[in-house]
């Protein structure tokens, strides 16, 4: 009996002993005087569980039967569903095993299985959310999550998202890398299946913005990031006419922060429980499920029904502005050298002021090479090798033989000597 079962019995006790009337104990209890009479019978025949309701302790009819609960613990017992959440498991087991269990319902069992244990949330330092754009496509954030989305069954995967400020759209694809080729792809992506949007939000990685270069012992003057030369992926904003805006914190971008935090969480799971181990598996069930899910399940309708959206036209070619641009000079002879390699103009496309101009020149993403001048393409040709001049052979001067020592000198200090006076006697008889 609790405190409330406590004090109805004792407002009972006094309407029963005459203390108050029975209209004031039914405006004390709240209820009408014919329910007070009714108590007070029950008061008589069953005492004081009169106050106590007539189903406690009884079985609830609509209750699960002990076997569905058997089985559910015992699917999510398995080690593919480890570490899912009373949410995620309650879509899992109805999709998947035909067992339909409210949410509550399984977090309670989960519980008690020690499959899963409440956590006490933390006191959260309150930001002040920005409001979301009105139409779809006036700001879309985009980033990077590098994550071990396969846990460890395959190669490292990187997940490049793109969502829509006003509507929490959502388009992903999992690459190998956090290039600007990978990033370019996945733009081209986007832009083919929604068109351009008026900008979009990233953070100041050095794919969207050339870092300045500062010498340690003169750090010079910081210059604005407008008079820097803008990177590949700059350039090619520029020219597709969409507005870049840097955020200066992972909170300024929390909506695509969050979304990376349910896919860390529901989408790691769900490719273990796919048994994606590579990065076209991972990418099927991204594309087929997660963000299916995702865009029925999280979008919201914006304030405007106007898309802002604007369509690809014919002089935005997305093989031309999607790839690596660098400017060559034109040599006297119409060549273009390109990373090691020269490239001929031909004759017939010649034109007068081509000679010292420069060429812009596209290393496009299926690896071609493209090279415009002014606004017209040129079908250029690799220029052979030039052959190395051969160099002349040194002279090699030829010694003579060495001429024949004398041998007059042989044996002479073997002979003994005459001694002095000898000598010199010798000497004077023969003059």
């Amino acid at each position: 009996m609790n405190q409330a079962e406590r004090d109805r019995l004792v407002t009972l006790r006094k309407a029963k002993k005459r203390i108050i009337t029975q209209a004031e104990a039914a405006a004390e209890l709240s209820v009408s005087v014919r329910h007070v009479k009714r108590l007070l019978k029950a008061l008589k025949k069953r005492g004081d569980k009169a106050v106590i309701h007539g189903l406690r302790g009884r079985a609830s009819p609509r209750r699960l039967p002990g076997a569905t609960r058997q089985a559910a613990i015992r699917i999510l017992s398995e080690p593919v569903y480890a570490g899912f959440g009373p949410t995620l498991a309650a879509e899992y087991l109805s999709d998947k095993h035909g067992v339909s269990v409210s949410k509550e319902t399984l977090r309670h069992w989960m519980m008690e299985a020690k499959l899963w244990r409440g956590r006490k949330r933390k006191p959260e330092t309150i930001h002040l959310p920005r409001p979301r754009r009105t139409r779809c496509g006036e700001l879309v954030q985009w980033d990077t999550s590098d994550h071990d989305w396969l846990e460890g069954r395959g190669e490292r995967l990187y997940l490049i998202s793109l969502i829509d400020d006003a509507t929490s759209r959502l388009y992903a694809r999992f690459v190998t890398s956090d290039s600007t080729a990978e990033n370019m792809r996945v733009l081209w992506g986007y832009l083919e299946r929604y068109g351009r949007p008026l900008a979009v939000y990233t953070d100041k990685a050095a794919l969207f913005q050339t870092a300045q270069r500062v010498s340690r012992d003169e750090p010079g003057v910081q210059k604005d990031p407008v008079d820097l030369p803008p990177t590949q992926i700059g350039r090619a904003l520029q020219e597709l006419q969409i507005a870049w805006i840097p955020a200066h914190s992972p909170q300024a971008k929390g909506r695509i922060e969050r979304g990376f935090a349910t896919a860390q969480d529901r989408l790691v799971k769900s490719l273990r429980v796919a048994g994606a181990s590579n990065l076209e598996q991972a990418n099927a069930y991204l594309e087929q499920h997660f963000l299916r899910w995702w865009n029925q399940t999280l979008t919201v309708a914006p304030k405007n029904n106007s898309d802002a959206h604007r369509p690809l036209t014919r002089k935005h070619e997305l093989a031309s502005i999607l790839s690596h641009v660098e400017e060559r000079q034109i040599s006297n002879g119409y060549t273009v050298q390109y990373h090691g390699t020269r490239y001929q103009i031909p004759r017939p496309q010649v034109r007068t002021g081509m000679r010292g101009s420069k060429l812009r020149v596209e290393a496009r993403l299926d690896g071609s090479i493209a090279m415009r001048f002014e606004d017209h393409y040129l079908p250029v040709a690799v220029c052979e090798a030039p052959q190395p001049i051969a160099q002349p052979k040194p002279v090699v001067k030829t010694r003579h033989a060495p001429r024949p020592k004398s041998r007059w000198m042989e044996g002479f200090f073997d002979k003994p000597a005459l001694p002095l006076r000898k000598a010199i006697a010798i000497a004077n008889a023969s003059s």
